[in-house]
């Protein structure tokens, strides 16, 4: 089951795959991906976490969420687009430690997170 994920103020702006791996925008492009807790973009550069269904950027701050986790009430989702046929995906760059992780939401929006990877 596609899993939606909302920014922090309730609105969906991606999803996760059936997979539970491959992040993909509405549009139906494959960004980004899951790999253990950590997220990587699609070129290989490692973004943040996913733990507990919240993303945290690198920093530690909190970018999106799952339905459950979202502190506010969410929008309805969109129809999600057909999917692209993926790239290959880029090595992948060193993993960063896990940072504390902050109750402070991200200034960066859940969109422009996970498209820091597209390529």
């Amino acid at each position: 089951m596609e899993t939606t994920l909302y920014n922090s103020k309730g609105v969906p702006q991606v999803y996760i795959a059936d997979d539970n791996s491959t992040i993909y925008t509405w549009g139906g492009h494959a960004v980004a991906y899951i790999i253990d807790d950590a997220v990587y973009g699609w070129n290989g550069k490692h973004l943040g976490f996913f733990e507990h269904g919240i993303i945290y950027d690198l920093n530690g701050y909190k970018v999106g969420y799952t339905k459950e986790a979202c502190p506010y009430a969410v929008y309805a989702s969109y129809a999600k687009c057909a999917k692209y046929a993926q790239y290959a995906k880029y090595g992948r760059y060193a993993r960063y430690t896990k940072p504390s992780y902050s109750l402070s939401n991200s200034s960066v929006d859940l969109l422009d997170f996970v498209e820091q990877g597209k390529i």
